[in-house]
């Protein structure tokens, strides 16, 4: 490649420098902990200081790629499919009559894609901090879950209307948690649960092939209190990704438990049926907001969205080719034109008819070729590897991004921050996998 060869040129020009410089010897050490900051820091700090953060994780891998010599982009076949994505995201920037707002989106499209190139390529050389990376994520949440768990006993008050309570008693009505995530959205973080609950299932089956029981107990406690916190903040898409997580652990875990432990392995998942069950059978506002999801217009949130999805549909089929520019302010401004009943929305709610509204067509299709081989080239793997961790990594990965694109179907808190840092970290661990494995 022409731009490996540059590379290659840039290097033996500063070669010397980084020979003699300790702060660049020290990079990777850097990086690392700048990429645990990203995550631990997104249950805190504003979206503002998250990217931040973030862009001194992109900063401090550019220094180590263009000084180190021996640093080489080769990205495999997901990876060309999202250089491919940004390509028409430029392409839909150029095109946008709202400039200004779309080159506003557009500059966070490029810092989580800059993350995302940042953490895959440090993971690369070092994928033996998988866990710790796993274990920043699981942390976060298992410290989200308590907090919800707070919010829940101290009966916290609203701080807008998020559920539709017309035609519910008053023991229907659902204490909604929110956690500390910014903006406090009891959907957000139900979203966060879905990105990052797979990392704390995933580091309990780690723990237990290392035999260390001690923080295995302790995930398993996390992971069972932050399930509960997921369905205590009354978000429906998270209910559904939630599904998606359970399924894929009950197939990834076939593979190693039915042949040898298949009453084991049933029992697991009819110990995880039943709980669900009793929960929406006992508690009146879980069943009433579990029920809701069926109540198609007459639930109002529901029918919202319905407006909001014909709406999009109408601005996708004005803007189909290049779209009306990256980024939910640019939505939103556009999205006066289109509005029904005088409602405004701050996004499509649904992640792929947002990103064909935003970047037209073959921005959409491309985004699906990119998750499509993602995903397959993980089931792939995992059939056929004997390596046990790496199944338990890349099993982690794969399912929580499946769980948060299922989420997405009704939902767009995909785009911020907390969930899109999570995402690319989870994808930037398939590619280390599958780069090891190719090695």
């Amino acid at each position: 490649m022409i731009f490996n060869s540059i590379l290659n040129f840039t290097q033996n020009k500063l070669q010397y420098l980084y020979e003699n410089s300790l702060l660049l010897k020290s990079l990777d050490k850097l990086i690392f902990v700048s990429i645990l900051a990203v995550i631990l820091s997104s249950t805190v700090l504003s979206s503002d200081g998250i990217g931040f953060i973030a862009l001194v994780v992109i900063f401090l891998t550019f220094l180590r790629i263009i000084t180190k010599k021996g640093e080489k982009f080769e990205p495999n076949a997901f990876e060309i499919w999202l250089l491919v994505y940004f390509m028409l995201v430029v392409v839909s920037l150029a095109g946008s009559t709202l400039f200004a707002l779309s080159l506003k989106g557009f500059m966070k499209t490029l810092t989580y894609l800059g993350f995302y190139l940042s953490a895959a390529h440090y993971l690369k050389n070092n994928t033996s901090k998988i866990p710790y990376i796993l274990a920043a994520i699981g942390l976060s949440v298992s410290f989200e879950g308590v907090v919800g768990f707070m919010q829940n006993f101290a009966h916290v008050e609203e701080i807008s209307t998020w559920q539709d309570v017309s035609n519910l008693n008053p023991e229907q009505v659902m204490t909604r948690v929110y956690g500390t995530l910014k903006p406090y959205n009891p959907n957000l973080l139900g979203g966060y649960f879905v990105a990052g609950l797979p990392a704390l299932f995933g580091l309990s089956a780690y723990f237990a092939v290392e035999k260390k029981y001690k923080p295995l107990v302790l995930s398993c406690l996390f992971t069972l209190i932050s399930v509960v916190a997921l369905f205590l903040t009354g978000c429906r898409g998270a209910y559904i990704g939630c599904m998606v997580i359970f399924i894929g652990i009950f197939a990834v875990s076939a593979k190693y438990l039915w042949k040898n432990y298949k009453n084991l392995y049933l029992s697991f998942i009819a110990g995880c049926f039943a709980l669900f069950t009793s929960a929406v059978l006992f508690s009146a506002s879980l069943r009433a907001r579990v029920l809701s999801i069926f109540a198609m217009r007459h639930d109002s949130s529901n029918s919202f969205r319905f407006n909001v999805y014909q709406s999009s549909l109408q601005m996708f089929k004005d803007n189909w080719l290049l779209g009306i520019g990256v980024g939910n302010k640019n939505f939103r401004e556009i999205y006066g034109l289109y509005m029904r009943t005088g409602f405004d929305a701050l996004s499509a709610y649904n992640i792929f008819l947002e990103t064909a509204v935003e970047s037209g067509i073959f921005a959409l299709i491309v985004f699906l070729g990119f998750l499509i081989t993602l995903i397959k080239n993980c089931i792939k793997y995992i059939l056929k590897a004997d390596n046990i961790k790496n199944v338990i990594f890349i099993s982690t990965a794969v399912i929580s991004i499946c769980a948060v694109m299922v989420h997405g179907f009704v939902d767009t808190v995909f785009f911020r921050p907390q969930i899109q840092f999570v995402f690319w970290t989870m994808v930037a661990i398939v590619s280390s996998v599958l780069y090891e494995e190719n090695m």
